[in-house]
């Protein structure tokens, strides 16, 4: 599957914003210095989807805050499941 992401950096701590529009925001707190936020968000998504950093590759905007990712094996009806409650999670603690 392919997922736009749009990531701000320099954030006082990794977490999903939001998701409008089949546009996952993320806040990263890597400078987006040299690729460091780019990995990153590959990192941080890895971990809060439980699969291998491997299975995600960045298909575009490597300069940009808007990116593309490709994910390996992995349905909508997934990362849905993933994703949901992460967003709940962090209206909780705001």
């Amino acid at each position: 599957m392919f997922l736009t992401v749009k990531v701000t950096p320099n954030a006082s701590r990794n977490q999903i914003d939001k998701w409008i529009e089949n546009v996952l925001y993320i806040k990263i707190t890597a400078v987006p210095e040299k690729g460091k936020a780019n990995e990153a968000v590959i990192v941080f998504l890895s971990k809060i989807l439980n699969i291998s950093k491997s299975r995600i590759e960045l298909v575009s905007g490597a300069t940009s805050r808007i990116k593309r990712l490709k994910i390996d094996d992995l349905s909508l009806e997934e990362l849905e499941l993933k994703i949901l409650p992460m967003m709940k999670k962090n209206r909780c603690h705001s």
